[in-house]
C-alpha cells in the first residue's frame, strides 16, 4: 500500500488480535461514555450543583492520583491481556450496581461517588495494560497507526455514547444506561478472551524484579532522562489539569449556558467526538509523531476552548467543539506515540502507566478547578482559563524546544 491515506487502516488489515481489540474497545468505550453521561446527569438532577458534578470526576480519578504510579510500576509484571479481561468484568459489575441503585430510585449521591471510587481503582490496573498491549498486537512499526486508530474508536464511541445516553435518559431513565454499559463491558471482555496470544509480538520483559518500588524508580528515572518522554509529559500535565475537563464542562454548557436538556448535552458530546474521530483518522494517515504536529495540535486545541468561552448559541458552540475535537485527538495521539516509541520493551508498561497517570491522575484536580470556575463564572470563565493555560503551556514548550535546538531536528519524525 502506498501513500499516507492508504496506510490509515493498516493495523486493522494486518493483525487479527488488533481487530478484536478494536471491536472490544469500541464496545467498552461506548459503554463508558453512556455510563459517564448517565452518571453526571443523575448527579446534576439530584443536586443541581456544578461542584457536585465536578466531584463525580474527582472521586473516580482520585485513586489514580494516589496509586496510579504504583500501578505503572506493577504493569510490566502483569499479563496485559489477562489483566484487561478481569478489569472489564469488574467494570461490568460496577455498572450493574449503578443500575440497581437507579432502578431502586435511591435519591442520595453517596453510592454514586462510592462506585466512582471503585471504578477508579480498577482503572489503575486497566489503563497501562490497554496502552502496552498495543505493542504486543502490532509491533513497533505499526504502533503509531494503532494508537491513532484506537483514539479514533474511542472518539467514535464518544460520538455515539452520549447521544445514545441522551435518548435513553429522556425516554427510559438512567438505569437503562447503566445496564447497557455493563453489557458492553462484558462484550469487551469476550473479545479479549478470543485473542490468540501466540500471535503477539514478543516483548523483552525484565527478569528477576528486585522490588516494585525499584521498578518504579527505574521507570521514572528513564522518563526524566529521555527528552522524547519527559517534555511531552510535562506539557500533558499542564493541559490535562487546565484544559481536558469536558466531563464537567459539557453538561454545564448544555444545562446552564445554553439552557437545554439531556438531548443537547448528548449532541454536544457527540459533535466533540465527531471532530476527535476526524483528528484520529488524520493522525493514523500521518502514521508518525513529530514535535511540530504535537505543538500545533496542542495550540489549536487550546485556541478552540478559548473561542468556545463567549458562545451563548448552539451553532457556534458546535463549530468550535468540532474543531477542538480534531486538535484534541491529534495532540493526545501524538503525545502517546512519541513517549511509547521512545520506551524500550522492558519499559512499555511503566511508560504507558506514567502517561496514563498524568492523563488520568490529574483529573480530580482538573475536575474540582473546572467545577469551581463554573460555579464562580459559568462555562465562559472555565473555558477562558482552560484555553489560556493551554496556549501559555504550548508557547513555553515551543520556546524551550527552540532554545534547545530540538524542534527543527524533530520536524521530520519522532525526536
Amino acid at each position: 500500500m502506498s501513500g499516507s491515506g492508504a496506510h490509515t487502516f493498516e493495523s486493522l488489515r494486518l493483525h487479527r488480535n488488533y481487530r478484536l481489540y478494536f471491536v472490544g474497545q469500541f464496545a467498552s468505550q461506548a459503554g463508558n461514555w453512556i455510563l459517564g453521561a448517565a452518571q453526571v446527569w443523575l448527579v446534576l438532577e439530584l443536586t443541581r450543583s456544578a461542584v457536585a458534578v465536578g466531584l463525580v470526576s474527582f472521586w473516580q480519578f482520585i485513586p489514580y492520583s494516589v496509586l496510579g504510579l504504583l500501578g505503572a510500576g506493577l504493569s510490566d509484571r502483569l499479563d496485559h491481556r489477562r489483566t484487561l479481561i478481569i478489569t472489564q468484568a469488574l467494570f461490568a459489575a460496577c455498572a450493574a450496581a449503578l443500575a440497581a441503585i437507579a432502578f431502586a430510585r435511591h435519591t442520595g449521591v453517596d453510592w454514586v461517588y462510592a462506585l466512582a471510587v471503585v471504578r477508579g481503582v480498577v482503572l489503575i490496573f486497566s489503563s497501562p495494560s490497554l496502552q502496552a498491549l498495543m505493542v504486543q498486537m502490532v509491533g513497533r512499526e505499526e504502533l503509531a497507526n494503532a494508537i491513532s486508530l484506537n483514539s479514533g474508536v474511542s472518539n467514535a464511541a464518544r460520538v455515539l455514547g452520549p447521544g445514545i445516553a441522551g435518548v435513553i435518559i429522556a425516554t427510559a431513565g438512567v438505569g437503562v444506561c447503566f445496564a447497557l454499559s455493563g453489557v458492553l463491558s462484558v462484550a469487551a471482555s469476550v473479545t479479549l478472551y478470543l485473542m490468540r496470544p501466540a500471535e503477539f509480538f514478543p516483548l523483552q520483559r525484565l527478569q528477576g524484579h528486585a522490588s516494585l518500588l525499584r521498578d518504579l524508580r527505574e521507570g521514572l528515572g528513564y522518563a526524566r532522562r529521555t527528552p522524547q518522554i519527559f517534555l511531552p509529559l510535562v506539557l500533558l500535565a499542564v493541559i490535562s489539569v487546565a484544559s481536558i475537563n469536558f466531563g464537567v464542562l459539557l453538561p454545564l454548557l448544555a444545562s446552564q449556558t445554553l439552557h437545554s436538556g439531556a438531548e443537547v448535552y448528548g449532541l454536544l458530546s457527540a459533535l466533540l467526538g465527531v471532530g476527535a474521530v476526524a483528528g484520529a483518522l488524520a493522525s493514523a494517515a500521518l502514521n508518525r509523531s513529530t514535535w511540530t504536529i504535537l505543538l500545533v495540535a496542542a495550540g489549536g486545541f487550546s485556541l478552540g476552548e478559548l473561542l468556545l468561552a463567549p458562545q451563548k448559541g448552539l451553532l457556534l458552540a458546535i463549530v468550535f467543539l468540532v474543531a477542538t475535537g480534531v486538535c484534541y485527538t491529534l495532540y493526545t495521539s501524538s503525545t502517546a506515540t512519541m513517549v511509547q516509541l521512545a520506551a524500550p520493551d522492558s519499559m512499555q508498561g511503566r511508560v504507558a502507566g506514567l502517561y496514563n497517570y498524568i492523563f488520568l491522575g490529574t483529573a480530580p484536580l482538573g475536575a474540582l478547578v473546572a467545577g469551581a470556575l463554573c460555579q464562580a463564572g459559568g462555562t465562559p470563565l472555565a473555558f477562558t482559563v482552560a484555553g489560556s493555560a493551554g496556549l501559555a503551556a504550548t508557547g513555553l514548550a515551543l520556546f524551550g524546544l527552540h532554545r534547545a535546538g530540538q524542534l527543527a531536528s524533530a520536524a521530520g519524525g519522532s525526536p
